[in-house]
């Protein structure tokens, strides 16, 4: 039996009953409450109960105290009700695990009642009541983020929320090798996207450009691989290291920090899944020991963000620096073990990412040892030699208790079934792996990479492609004509070449994390972009109490051009229904005043400036996009 006292069966007036039966009922779309993601089901009542001084919280078990104690530390400084939760059954907020298990919400889900009479939170597991108070704070004023005292009336409108995610798997990826980031920024980073009901954070933790994790066996990895000369300028741009030059840009992670950081993580329900970039992108490891590369250059240095390999058309490539472990020396496993072996001591998830991506080739293909050991195992292509490797890393993983994850680019040269994909180029590299049994995590670039622009390239700093939120909300994850049991979830990425800082991480991430939060969590059927924008826009303001960033491309105009009869025409859209475009082809700042966009507009000979900016009910509320006329014959020859 629950041992919480349901809110339902204590008395009420007759004349509150009445008015329950009277007005309750359900939203299909849920329009009138700011939660994001959104819930399975949700039955929105009359009345609402009010946090006072005079509340109490109770908590059923000592599992369930985390919650308790969580909602009453947000919820102190906000409100200044300092209210200690205490073990029981009969408080006015109550936080409760079941005693009889609700198959429908499972391991993760909650039920959440409001009544003016109290609030119950009820779930199989802490981390369901975990998810059931996140809920119930966005239910809150949004003065509830605030790090200041706010005299308002705490009312919570009155509703019963049964809630459950749709994907097990709900991950967010940092990379914290082309920039380091301290382990305060890395612990703020998983408490924002734990409010959002994400419960992976994939930690990149080694890159060309710096290795971010002490490894006690290897102490070079972070005496030498941690750190880089300083550079200014995007990546791909800076100067190459001057030999003898001091390296003092970078950090790492103690064994210490990463147990605090991964115990921080759990007290969110949040696992964290180490990568190790293999056996590409791993010149930090190689500038520590030369000796695990082919060409054995004991000048490499940690790459500070340098043109280090040309990119053709074709999706192939050539490293101008070695970067990629050599899979014939024994050497390498033998450093692997000691790596895998600290690492799976420190974790405990089941999963380690061992990368796999982009990994060149080039240099194995003129190694004498590589060479030999293809003629040894009867293989024809140099491409082949990393199915090999990754074989021995599932080996090496497999001995230590883990499993082994990686990109798409693994299932290439062959790997076992017991492999994990995540498919990232595009959804095809999963669907592929889904259809020969391998379980997949999908994040392809199309829908989830938050590194790519969010608005116009003008406006933003420029990335080399883009990604709005709208886009990223209509991902599906589950492909056509593939069984959903293999598709284990998704993430959103977040690569860091341009992504110097925590705020700059928070202006990438938000919304498009918000929308991808709720691509993984909430029923398919829920999702409606128009419902999901207006619910965004409250987000804004919760952010902005919280002092979180966030991008406002999504109020942009979409600026497109094209060429037809010799003629540039401009084709302009909006991600947000509500907004009015406003444009000037005369050297003057437009307003809404000036010429309303309604359909594509043919523009006259000559040098032309176009200026757009976007309103709402009378007031701009856009960025002012610029293009010249280079830049309009620009996009019209994409």
């Amino acid at each position: 039996m629950n041992n919480i006292i349901p809110l339902r069966t204590r008395p009420l007036p007759i004349f509150v009953i009445l008015l329950l039966l009277l007005f309750s009922f359900s939203f299909a779309q849920n329009n009138s409450l700011p939660l994001i993601p959104i819930p399975v089901e949700v039955q929105q009542m009359t009345g609402s109960f009010s946090v006072t001084a005079g509340a109490s919280i109770t908590y059923n078990r000592a599992e369930s105290r985390s919650a308790a104690e969580m909602f009453a530390n947000k919820i102190r400084v906000p409100t200044g009700f300092s209210i200690a939760p205490k073990q029981g059954t009969d408080g006015s907020i109550q936080f409760g695990l079941l005693d009889k298990r609700n198959q429908q919400i499972g391991a993760e889900g909650y039920v959440l009642e409001v009544t003016p009479r109290g609030i119950s939170v009820s779930a199989n597991s802490a981390g369901g009541l975990f998810y059931g108070m996140q809920t119930l704070l966005q239910l809150m004023p949004k003065e509830i983020e605030g790090g200041v005292v706010a005299n308002i009336d705490w009312t919570i409108p009155a509703v019963r929320i049964t809630d459950y995610p749709r994907f097990g798997w709900r991950g967010i990826m940092l990379d914290v090798s082309r920039n380091f980031f301290p382990k305060e920024d890395v612990k703020s980073y998983i408490e924002q996207i734990a409010r959002y009901k994400y419960n992976v954070f994939h930690w990149h933790l080694s890159d060309d450009h710096g290795w971010r994790i002490e490894i006690k066996s290897l102490p070079k990895l972070t005496k030498v691989g941690a750190w880089r000369v300083e550079r200014a300028g995007s990546f791909g741009s800076r100067t190459d290291p001057i030999p003898g030059e001091k390296a003092t840009v970078g950090g790492f992670y103690t064994q210490d920090d990463i147990k605090e950081i991964i115990q921080f993580a759990r007290q969110r329900n949040v696992t964290i899944v180490p990568e190790i970039d293999l056996p590409g992108h791993s010149m930090a490891a190689i500038a520590s020991y030369p000796e695990l590369s082919c060409k054995k250059d004991t000048g490499t240095m940690v790459n500070p963000g340098t043109h280090f390999a040309e990119w053709y058309g074709n999706g192939t490539f050539k490293m101008n620096i070695e970067n990629t472990l050599n899979p014939s020396d024994e050497n390498v496993y033998s450093f692997l073990e000691k790596v895998f072996g600290e690492i799976a001591e420190l974790f405990p998830g089941p999963y380690i990412h061992v990368g796999g991506d982009e990994c060149y080739k080039g240099y194995w293909a003129q190694d004498t040892g590589c060479i030999a050991l293809m003629r040894r195992l009867n293989i024809r292509h140099v491409e082949d030699l990393q199915g090999y490797f990754m074989n021995r890393m599932e080996k090496i993983l497999k001995a230590k208790g883990k499993k082994l994850l990686g990109w798409d680019e693994i299932i290439e040269g062959g790997i076992s079934p017991d492999a994990t994909i995540m498919s990232w180029r595009g959804v095809k590299g999963g669907i592929e792996a889904a259809r020969t049994g391998h379980d997949v995590v999908m994040t392809p670039t199309t829908f989830s990479y938050l590194d790519y622009n969010q608005g116009d390239q003008t406006v933003d700093p420029p990335i080399y492609a883009g990604l709005r939120v709208k886009k990223s909300y209509s991902f599906e994850p589950v492909p056509d004509g593939v069984d959903a049991k293999y598709i284990l979830g998704g993430q959103g990425n977040l690569w860091t070449e341009q992504i110097p800082n925590l705020r700059a991480a928070e202006y990438m991430s938000y919304p498009r994390a918000w929308a991808l939060a709720e691509v993984y969590w909430s029923p398919k059927e829920k999702k409606d972009w128009r419902n999901f924008s207006r619910r965004m826009e409250l987000h804004f303001t919760r952010a902005e109490a919280a002092d979180i960033n966030y991008s406002r491309a999504s109020f942009d105009a979409i600026i497109k051009t094209s060429i037809k009869n010799g003629a540039l025409i401009v084709a302009m859209d909006k991600e947000l229904s509500d907004l009015d475009i406003y444009y000037t082809i005369d050297d003057t700042m437009p307003d809404d005043h000036s010429l309303r966009y309604t359909n594509a507009v043919e523009l006259p000979g000559g040098p032309v400036t176009l200026r757009v900016i976007t309103y709402r009910n009378g007031k701009p509320i856009g960025h002012l996009i610029t293009l010249k006329q280079d830049e309009l014959q620009k996009r019209a020859g994409k």
